[in-house]
């Protein structure tokens, strides 16, 4: 694919950033604090010295959470930052990948992706479609983020069921929420990668006047196909390229207690889909029975050959509003609202035509208040609003325009989210006993809107029809489908309510043991509710539970009836300081309801398999053991062994569940010896034969990584670091149990990635 249009972009990115090059300006902006550090930092992240240092933290409230959060920032997001928020995640300790191809990856956490994870950005929902299929990426874009945090326990239940097994929070800049010292702060970095021919290039300035700060960032990236081993019968995988652009413009008023600002932000991405098959776009069912052959009514809306390339062209614009203001109001020390309007849209395109359309429009509000203390106790009082319009599944056919001699709907419906959600979390110390609690409520509703109503027969039908059913036979044939079309389709309430109980004991010398209790309730996801047809990229015909569920019927059930409900115990025990220092959690989860898609029967008429899948519920359990251990061998070297764990089942049912990713055990060791630093990573990825009865095996792999650096300080606080990174350096062929296209979409063959980085 090449550059196609990146030099225009890269111009105009670098233009402001590379000729600011010589103004005295903060450091890095992606340098972590670390505990050999004096500096102290704010509830917003405010530094006690000159520097502006970003500490990896949402800093939602003035205290650590009683459970540990998992951080990603400074050197090491810089050095293993991929396009996708699932490849850059994966490898950290409890996480793995869901992939498809280069353009879409989602991260996997103690065996879950989404929407049992939730994505935020500074602590405001990410709201893309993410959920809805594996091929849909996550619209963010790692190359602009200062750090990823890892939220459980109480931090995670203030963001509802949805963050059953935690939130991801990406921390950005976006919104400034310091002047620059100087005047000027920013940022650049250009990169090449060997195995997909990958061009790279970001840029990011923050100018500060007076009270004010403005921000700008951008990255683009284009690469082609990726290497993929000999192996597997081809040195590229088709259609895993991928190109993106991405942009941020934001402003801030700073005052001694907080600050009040607003972005505008926009991702365009365009990445193919490995393996992708139209064949299937014919099936259909009858009852229980999936036939995927043309008869009737029943036909191909294709027609044409398969061997078109698939691609996802995607479009996400959003506007965040961002306050965090000190003493606003009696009573309170802390008020924080994240304001936004999301405007999401995504092709579907087989060759030259447009097969289907997603979009997402969501309008969210949130507001939380930290009270004083109150008998010891701090807390945040929360609420907050979504009013969402989703649209897009059960549309294979968008190409094909409206027959003549036809009538009902043109066009697919949308689907109205009305949630409204109210939250608090409190916290107080006993001694060493550090104890939080969290409860949300929320009250969610999903409508079906009808799609527009045509009618296109000729004269002598029109005459027909109105002597069946009289002169209002137009009225009488729409009423009819729109009564069809309400009972396939109603609507849906929801009222979830969880509630986390978490203490963290600080036993001493660095010693502390934290245990956490949680009980969640989610609501079905839009596509587990009304999923009905062909999902083309999971090659499968999906039946949801809001539309005539057979399996739910045959129990007496509606989908209203149908809330998951996991109640969790974590136990996290840890050592920080000394030489030596560890982290290691335990976890269990009991699960009522929990959703997921049954196979039915697998259809093979067209040559490619066709799984038919109806959502259900059954009780599930989850258990598991993820951490890491380190040593310091000498004050430039440590070592480092991390690995994790899930086991999965259907409590009452003889199957297990399906994409749990298999147990993983590696090892680290990382130098640093002035300005030179580096790491050398390996680690196994084990068989996974617990299978669901649809999925096969999953052989285990080895995966070895390395990374070198140089840094080179040019004086006020200005530096240049020149980096490479290799991956998969053994050149394993390997295919990931959790993803949904494990076989037509292996991971990247061996590669390098070589960079640059420039701070001012």
């Amino acid at each position: 694919m090449g550059f196609r249009n990146m030099r225009r972009g890269a111009a105009a990115l670098l233009t402001t950033t590379v000729l600011a090059a010589g103004a005295p300006a903060p450091a890095w902006a992606q340098e972590a604090v670390t505990g050999g550090e004096e500096a102290e930092v704010d509830a917003r992240g405010h530094l006690g010295t000159r520097e502006i240092v970003v500490t990896g933290r949402s800093l939602e409230t003035e205290e650590e959470n009683a459970l540990p959060v998992q951080v990603l920032a400074g050197d090491e997001l810089a050095h293993r930052r991929e396009g996708g928020l699932g490849e850059t995640l994966a490898g950290l300790p409890g996480v793995h990948l869901d992939n498809f191809g280069g353009g879409a990856s989602r991260p996997v956490i103690r065996g879950q992706t989404v929407p049992r994870i939730e994505v935020l950005t500074d602590g405001a929902n990410l709201f893309d479609v993410a959920s809805v299929s594996p091929d849909h990426a996550i619209t963010t874009d790692p190359l602009l983020l200062d750090a990823i945090e890892i939220q459980r326990g109480p931090a995670a239940t203030r963001y509802g069921g949805n963050a059953t097994n935690g939130a991801i929070n990406l921390i950005d800049s976006k919104v400034p929420k310091v002047v620059p010292v100087g005047g000027l702060t920013g940022a650049t970095e250009v990169r090449y990668r060997t195995g997909d021919e990958e061009k790279t290039v970001v840029g990011r300035v923050t100018a500060g006047i007076g009270q004010f700060a403005l921000h700008a960032e951008g990255a683009r990236r284009a690469a082609d196909d990726y290497d993929v081993p000999d192996s597997y019968g081809s040195d590229k995988l088709r259609d895993s390229f991928a190109e993106s652009t991405s942009y941020a413009f934001g402003a801030s008023w700073i005052t001694a207690k907080g600050y009040v600002g607003a972005a505008y932000s926009r991702i365009e991405s365009e990445y193919g889909l490995p393996g992708h098959s139209h064949l299937n776009g014919v099936c259909h069912t009858h009852g229980l029975d999936l036939h995927c052959g043309a008869h009737g009514s029943w036909e191909d809306p294709f027609g044409s050959p398969d061997d078109h390339t698939a691609y996802i062209k995607l479009r996400s614009d959003r506007v965040d509003v961002r306050a965090d203001y000190d003493d606003l109001l009696p009573g309170f020390s802390h008020t924080r609202a994240r304001l936004s309007y999301t405007d999401y849209a995504h092709d579907e395109i087989d060759g030259a035509l447009l097969f289907s359309r997603y979009t997402n429009e969501v309008w969210d509000g949130r507001l939380e208040l930290t009270h004083k203390p109150v008998l010891g106790f701090t807390g945040v009082l929360g609420v907050q609003y979504t009013d969402g319009r989703f649209g897009g599944i059960n549309v294979n056919d968008r190409h094909k325009p409206f027959p003549d001699g036809a009538y009902g709907f043109d066009g697919s419906p949308d689907y109205l989210t009305d949630n409204f959600g109210i939250f608090l979390s409190e916290r107080r110390s006993f001694g060493s006993v550090d104890v939080e609690a969290a409860v949300r409520k929320d009250w969610r509703t999903v409508d079906v809107t009808v799609p527009p109503y045509r009618i296109t027969l000729d004269a002598e039908l029109q005459d027909l029809f109105a002597e069946w059913y009289g002169p209002d036979w137009r009225q009488i044939l729409e009423r009819e489908d729109v009564d069809a079309f309400r009972a396939r389709n109603p609507a849906v309430k929801h009222d979830p309510f969880s509630a986390s109980l978490a203490a963290n004991w600080n036993i001493g010398r660095g010693y502390g043991l934290a245990l956490s209790l949680g009980h969640t309730e989610r609501a079905p996801s839009v596509r587990e509710l009304y999923a009905r047809g062909n999902n083309l990229a999971t090659n499968s015909y999906e039946l949801g539970l809001a539309v005539g569920n057979p399996i739910l019927g045959e129990e007496g059930l509606s989908a209203e009836d149908i809330l998951e409900t996991t109640d969790a115990i974590n136990l996290t025990l840890r050592k920080a300081g000394g030489p030596f220092e560890f982290e290691v959690g335990l976890f269990y989860q009991e699960v009522d309801d929990y959703v997921f898609a049954r196979l039915i029967e697998t259809e093979t008429e067209t040559g490619v398999p066709h799984d038919f899948l109806i959502y259900t519920a059954a009780d599930a359990r989850f258990a598991g053991i993820d951490g890491q251990l380190s040593y310091q061998l000498t004050p430039q070297s440590r070592v480092t062994v991390f690995g994790d764990y899930v086991d999965a089942k259907l409590k009452r049912e003889d199957d297990n569940l399906p994409r749990i990713p298999p147990g993983r055990l590696g090892a680290r060791y990382d130098l640093a010896a002035g300005p030179l630093s580096g790491d050398v990573e390996y680690y196994r990825t084990f068989e996974q034969d617990k299978v669901a009865s649809y999925e096969t095996p999953t052989a285990g792999y080895d995966m070895l990584n390395a990374t070198l650096s140089y840094r080179m300080d040019l004086g006020g606080a200005r530096a240049v670091e020149l980096y490479a990174r290799g991956s998969n350096l053994l050149n394993e062929l390997a295919f990931v149990h959790t993803s949904f296209v494990k076989e037509q979409s292996p991971l990247r063959g061996r590669n390098v990635v070589i960079g640059m980085r420039h701070a001012f």
